[in-house]
């Protein structure tokens, strides 16, 4: 699904247009961007968490050369998903 199918379906479900569903995805979109570059983590309770984590400075490898060097620590966005999202994807079947 890319980005104008999921306005058509929001559209469809919120019964609004889809210049409507456009603005406001986007602006979720952008908020929840800034938010996490900001420093801080975005909870969408049963969808799931997003928030700005810390990768390690580490050692790699040119792949053209094999030379080893050295990959900086920088922060990287991350997303987890909650319960009802995870329960959504893949059913517990008892």
């Amino acid at each position: 699904m890319n980005k104008g199918e999921l306005v058509d379906m929001v559209a469809t479900r919120a019964s609004v247009t889809k210049k409507e569903a456009d603005a406001i995805i986007s602006a979720t979109i952008e908020t929840i961007m800034e938010t996490v570059a900001d420093g801080e983590k975005v909870t969408l309770v049963g969808f799931g968490s997003f928030e700005p984590r810390d990768r390690k400075e580490r050692e790699g490898r040119n792949p053209k050369t094999g030379e080893t060097m050295l990959i900086p620590a920088t922060k990287v966005p991350a997303f987890s998903p909650g319960k009802l999202f995870k329960d959504k994807v893949s059913p517990n079947k008892k």
